[in-house]
């Protein structure tokens, strides 16, 4: 039984995580019950990883050694147990996951899959742990280059859903056989945890026994959803190295799309801000990605928009932050190139998705990067004209002045308190700010803007 009444802030966090007796296991296709429907809710998704792959190809941060968990990544998982960690960004008492083998060059089967409540570590709160089905079953084949969505889940969290703020969920699932190359998001920045090899299913235990190996990244879970109301506004934030947050805190949600996200939630607004940011990722290139020929940055911005962007659940807005990656020695890409790509990716996904709101981001400086790749003056000229173009040329709908929030007058480079990495510590590479240059970031967003509360932004003669 619950408590009547909880006393201190400590406390009520952890009564708000007592569980109701378990409901009879959802067997349902995964679509919007037509009762939710008129309730006024509908299927919004609350957290997103950009799948990028296969195993190791990527840029992960604070990576530990992964070799007793994955000995061959040719292999990749072997008859063994993932946990999960993942934070939505709102809560609701039904939810579905999206599993992807995309980057996978030979069908994956997973089984004993289940969601519950993270308390710490690997471990659950007891009795949180639902089980997951496909179709009714409690195990899916998922096919290479596809994703697929599992079953309604009705999770058995009590409560006022507030309360849940901040909370992280556990998706464990069981890889049965040999997955072969694997898909995965390299930079999560949350760490997760996995069972050995031959391990077995362990998804059902809510102790961190079965798990003793971490990875800061994530594996073939690439989307969440859950029911919410319908009002509910849902923005994408689409980018490289600097929105997936290279240089934040490990485990510290400080990512500029996470500060957004609080900063949306305290002035009173329901919003779900979704970070869709690959490490290394580039507007126009590469030209030819697959699981054969993969590059560490991910496929291009086009390559993916359709499944990062465009497929989530009710997205409204669109806040695209990218080009540096273009403009550097691996990209070589000409302004020209980016800018023009830029107008073509702008205009599929208001075509896909009418009444779309793009806000163009503007690149934040690299001059003076340690980093072998980027810093050079060439460089620079190119993201300046890029910025002009982001800023006047019509194509967004409003922008976001992120260049204007980090650069350092007097050099041009980052200001220098932005610089120190947030990591692992370390003087940082004058490429990606670091905590409080996020906090920067975060905070230049106009929220009433991304909300649609303002007018439209772009330049009168621009408009189309």
């Amino acid at each position: 039984m619950l408590p009547v009444r909880l006393s201190r802030a400590s406390i009520v966090v952890a009564l708000a995580m007592v569980l109701a007796p378990a409901a009879e296991a959802a067997k349902k296709k995964a679509e919007a019950p037509k009762t939710d429907l008129l309730k006024g809710e509908r299927w919004v998704t609350v957290w997103t990883a950009s799948v990028q792959g296969p195993y190791p190809v990527g840029n992960p941060s604070a990576q530990p050694v992964l070799s007793f968990a994955f000995p061959a990544p040719e292999s990749g998982a072997r008859d063994q147990t993932f946990r999960l960690i993942l934070q939505p960004e709102i809560w609701g008492s039904k939810a579905r996951l999206r599993f992807s083998n995309v980057f996978g060059t030979r069908p994956v089967s997973f089984d004993g899959i289940y969601v519950g409540l993270q308390q710490a570590s690997a471990t659950l709160f007891p009795n949180s742990n639902r089980q997951v089905m496909f179709g009714g079953r409690p195990n899916i084949t998922i096919p290479p280059g596809e994703s697929v969505w599992s079953d309604l889940v009705t999770l058995g969290f009590t409560g006022d859903q507030k309360t849940l703020t901040g909370r992280k969920l556990a998706v464990s699932f069981h890889l049965a056989g040999e997955s072969g190359p694997m898909t995965w998001h390299a930079k999560a920045l949350q760490t997760s945890y996995v069972s050995p090899p031959g391990s077995g299913s362990q998804g059902a235990a809510e102790d961190e026994r079965p798990f003793p190996y971490t990875t800061a990244s994530w594996f073939f879970l690439d989307a969440v959803d859950m029911m919410a109301p319908a009002d509910t506004r849902v923005i994408v934030c689409f980018g490289d190295s600097i929105t997936d947050g290279t240089a934040s805190t490990m485990n510290g949600d400080d990512r500029w799309p996470n500060v957004l996200s609080r900063r949306l939630r305290a002035a009173g607004h329901r919003a779900v801000v979704l970070n869709a940011g690959i490490g290394g990722n580039q507007v126009a290139g590469p030209s030819d990605y697959s699981p054969q020929k993969p590059y560490a940055g991910g496929p291009s911005a086009g390559a993916r928009v359709e499944r990062d962007v465009l497929s989530l659940s009710g997205v409204n807005a669109v806040i695209w932050l990218e080009g540096i990656n273009d403009f550097s020695k691996n990209g070589n890409a000409s302004g020209e190139t980016v800018q023009t790509r830029m107008k073509e990716i702008a205009s599929r996904m208001r075509a896909r998705q009418p009444g779309l709101k793009v806000f163009g981001a503007t690149v934040v400086t690299a001059l003076g990067s340690t980093s072998a790749a980027h810093g050079f003056p060439e460089q620079d000229e190119k993201r300046q004209a890029l910025n002009q173009f982001i800023r006047t040329s019509g194509v967004f709908d409003g922008v976001v002045d992120f260049d204007s929030a980090t650069i350092d007058p007097g050099t041009g480079g980052l200001k220098p308190e932005f610089v120190p990495e947030s990591t692992t510590g370390g003087p940082g590479d004058k490429l990606h700010p670091n905590r409080a240059g996020y906090l920067a970031m975060g905070s230049a967003v106009d929220l009433d803007m991304v909300m649609g509360k303002s007018k439209d932004l772009r330049p009168s003669a621009q408009k189309k």
